[in-house]
């Protein structure tokens, strides 16, 4: 179910292979869904996190 979620946001705002983490904050907030749940789907679906506001991926 939360997949389903942040699937159809990530659709939405047509984000297919590369996301930032403000957007990726944004996507959690819009699925209601965890930070960390997003991170991980897009982990899975090989998304690419792009400018870390940890600075962890560049």
């Amino acid at each position: 179910m939360t997949d389903d979620k942040i699937k159809k946001a990530l659709q939405e705002a047509e984000i297919t292979e590369m996301i930032t983490c403000p957007q990726a904050f944004a996507i959690a907030e819009k699925a209601k869904v965890s930070r960390s749940a997003v991170g991980e789907f897009c982990t899975k679906n090989r998304i690419k996190i792009r400018s870390c506001q940890l600075g962890c991926f560049k």
